[in-house]
């Protein structure tokens, strides 16, 4: 099974252990029954400490958030008025994302590039609905938003509460691909004025239910990823492979950060 998020769909990466895409050689016919058990139960990143593990994520995605921020502060004080630079920074890490994706690379340098300079949009965007809120921290708000959802939705996933069983991606896959096409919808709409600016977004209560609907689906996408990482682990993929699930996580987690931004900016608007 295959998690929704682009950075792990699609991925030879996270496949069974054994399989033709890790371009195994069958055992030698001589070998033993032991032997051969004991090959099978090797991690298949290779030699013992070359597998990917749980740590391995957690500091990886830890410190592209660390890059992340280093970038989306400075972004976020200075760099707000300058609309040119941080509409640049969105198209260029949409660019870098996408070949990420499609390529399935694992470059260091290049994943944090792409969080550098999505800090670059994140803290421009945040420091324009933080304006729009009139004074009220909706941006602290939307930090400590995203935080409690990631740990219920890590909790949930957890304790086994929620699985990515088949009906749950696929119910995923649905909702997804609607609210794309409605969230394109709106922007072409707001080029017209609707919703003073904000497209559907800004129609009263149909603004707040897309809002609702895309906070949803940005969290649960979590517990797609968390399914993905721990297949991943389960199997042996190479440690390599911690930065690309480290830079899925952040993806995800700056999708539900934006939606929650996004909410709370309207909600603040209509008071």
């Amino acid at each position: 099974m295959q998690s929704r998020n682009p950075i792990f769909s699609r991925d030879d990466a996270f496949v069974p252990a054994g399989s033709a895409a890790f371009g195994a050689a069958p055992p030698p016919a001589d070998v033993s029954p032991q032997q051969l058990e004991e090959m099978y139960a090797r991690p298949a990143g290779g030699p013992a400490g070359l597998a990917m593990t749980i740590d391995d994520v957690v500091i990886k995605t830890a410190g592209l958030f660390v890059i992340l921020l280093a970038t989306a502060v400075p972004s976020f004080l200075y760099l707000a008025e300058n609309t040119f630079l941080v509409f640049g920074a969105a198209i260029v890490a949409f660019i870098l994302g996408m070949v990420i994706a499609v390529k399935r690379s694992t470059n260091p340098g290049l994943i944090m590039v792409y969080a550098a300079i999505e800090g670059v949009f994140v803290g421009g965007i945040s420091a324009w609905y933080q304006a729009f809120a009139d004074g009220v921290n909706i941006v602290g708000q939307a930090v400590l938003g995203t935080l409690v959802a990631f740990s219920v939705m890590l909790a949930l996933y957890k304790s086994g509460r929620l699985r990515a069983t088949p009906r749950f991606r696929k119910m995923m896959m649905i909702g997804m691909v609607s609210y794309l096409i409605i969230a394109v919808a709106s922007l072409f709409a707001s080029f017209f004025g609707v919703g003073e600016g904000w497209g559907f977004y800004g129609v009263s209560g149909i603004g707040l239910l897309l809002c609702g609907v895309g906070v949803a689906l940005a969290s649960f996408s979590l517990v797609l990823d968390f399914d993905a990482i721990e297949k991943g682990v389960q199997m042996g993929v190479p440690a390599k492979e911690a930065w690309r699930a480290g830079f899925g996580l952040m993806v995800t987690l700056v999708w539900l950060y934006l939606e929650l931004l996004r909410m709370l900016a309207i909600l603040q608007g209509r008071d």
